[in-house]
């Protein structure tokens, strides 16, 4: 080779100057620096300022860079950075190129005056990973009566992703109820349906250091366009932003563009959209544009479903009164509920015991934080006939005056949103009824609440007693 390797890499830049915008040669090329080029294996090593820089190149330039390296060093040379992790002392990590096309003959790029290669071809969307979970699936997210609207709202999205009705989807709830299972699996379902679509998961801890970067390197418009290109957006947690002004004004920007252009946005938080004091109004109205789902805790019978499922799964043994056991102690959080279960095996193939309730036990205490002492039915019901002045025992009859059926109602729909109890049994406490009895009540009481402001204030007093109680 004639011309020094330091030389053909300046001609190397010249080309791809003329192959991309002014801003994307300032940004991305301008603080790339030659360091070697080892002839043996046709190796070029170039040095850049840090990992972002490396990974965006990686993603988006590869293809335009690898062109324009065999043009002036010849077929079969090798790409690799030296990422700086120390500028203080010029110290970095080297790493090699990961185009997957580098033995595979393309038509080398050519100057504008040719104009066989456009700015478009090098600005094209590069394939993404949509960092999600493949494991956390529809057919694994078990359903009850806590999750069955935001399931079901969820798995329409994923049939039919590019319709503007429910969009946003909003989903909240306290942690442990399955938000990040349920938006995964809407991903995993999308993904799936349609491969050539742009899904892409990200925590908003994750964006937020994204962000930061772009802004540290100059590089925020990249950073903006790149989540422009993306067809669905989830984004984990988004409480994380409610002290980041300026990462929530980026976010309103993003937001905006892939809603005007139908693209689906899903987010979820440990809270309602009206109760993220602290992020920016127009960013909370556009959130609740679409359709709030709250997950809630998992019921006793869900919690079961759950370990059922988790047990089968996994191939696991352990009888049904521990099933029920940690069900009804366990503090409702779908994750501690599979911990309890990893642990009950660890421990009893390490310890060679049987799974009885004694041992689920000691093991669910040291994994689980249990609930001191739970409210119980009867503490409802006792609550409930005093606000009401109504006899305890006139409740658990057959009248149907209305001041008791009103009690009734409101001791179930308590029982049911308070205990963990399935409603087969809470109908039996309260009143001899069967399931089907709770779940009319249930309703009913939901229904009034949203019409009937006094009413729903009666049910928050009621509340608020047996908590101090409590």
């Amino acid at each position: 080779m004639k011309q020094n390797p330091a030389e053909l890499w300046s001609k190397c830049l010249l080309v791809i100057k003329n192959n991309v915008s002014e801003q994307q040669f300032k940004t991305w090329f301008e603080p790339i620096v030659f360091e070697s080029y080892t002839p043996a294996s046709m190796t070029i090593v170039v040095k850049v300022p840090s990992p972002f820089v490396y990974e965006y190149l990686e993603e988006n330039f590869i293809d335009l860079i690898s062109k324009v390296l065999k043009r002036e060093f010849g077929n079969g040379v090798k790409l690799a950075y030296k990422i700086v992790t120390d500028k203080t002392n010029n110290i970095g990590m080297v790493v090699d190129s990961d185009n997957k096309e580098d033995n595979i003959e393309k038509p080398l790029p050519r100057t504008r005056a040719n104009q066989s290669y456009s700015v478009l071809d090098a600005a094209q969307p590069q394939p993404i990973d949509s960092q999600l979970n493949p494991q956390h699936t529809f057919d694994n997210f078990i359903e009850g009566v806590s999750n069955k609207l935001p399931r079901a709202v969820g798995l329409s999205i994923a049939q039919n992703p590019f319709t503007t009705q429910f969009n946003p989807m909003f989903v909240f709830g306290p942690s442990g109820c399955g938000k990040t299972h349920l938006i995964n699996a809407i991903g995993v379902k999308v993904k799936k349906l349609f491969p050539q679509k742009r899904v892409l998961y990200v925590s908003a801890r994750l964006f937020q250091v994204q962000y930061t970067n772009a802004v540290r390197y100059n590089t925020l418009n990249d950073f903006i366009n790149f989540y422009q290109t993306i067809d669905v957006l989830i984004v984990d947690d988004i409480q994380e932003w409610i002290t980041a002004q300026k990462t929530q004004d980026t976010f309103f920007h993003i937001f905006d563009h892939l809603f005007r252009n139908g693209k689906r946005i899903i987010l979820a938080c440990d809270r309602p959209p009206v109760d993220l004091k602290g992020m920016n109004e127009r960013l909370v109205t556009r959130f609740c544009c679409g359709l709030i789902a709250e997950l809630e805790q998992p019921d006793v019978q869900l919690c079961i479903d759950i370990l059922n499922a988790k047990i089968k799964h996994d191939g696991l043994d352990i009888p049904q009164d521990v099933v029920m056991y940690i069900a009804e102690n366990a503090n409702g959080s779908v994750r501690d509920l599979e911990g309890v279960v990893n642990s009950l095996m660890a421990y009893s193939i390490v310890y060679n015991k049987r799974i009885d309730i004694t041992f689920a036990e000691s093991i669910l205490k040291r994994s689980v934080k249990m609930d001191d002492r739970p409210i119980t039915v009867d503490e409802i019901v006792d609550k409930v006939c005093e606000f009401y002045n109504v006899p305890v025992e006139e409740v658990g009859g057959k009248s149907r005056k209305r001041n008791l059926v009103i009690a009734r109602q409101v001791s179930m729909y308590l029982a049911q949103k308070h205990t963990k109890m399935p409603a087969a049994r809470i109908g039996k406490l309260i009143a001899g009824r069967d399931h089907s009895t709770v779940l009319h009540s249930c309703e009913k009481v939901e229904e009034r609440m949203k019409i009937d402001n006094h009413f729903s204030e009666e049910i928050i007093n009621i509340e608020h007693s047996f908590k101090l109680k409590k």
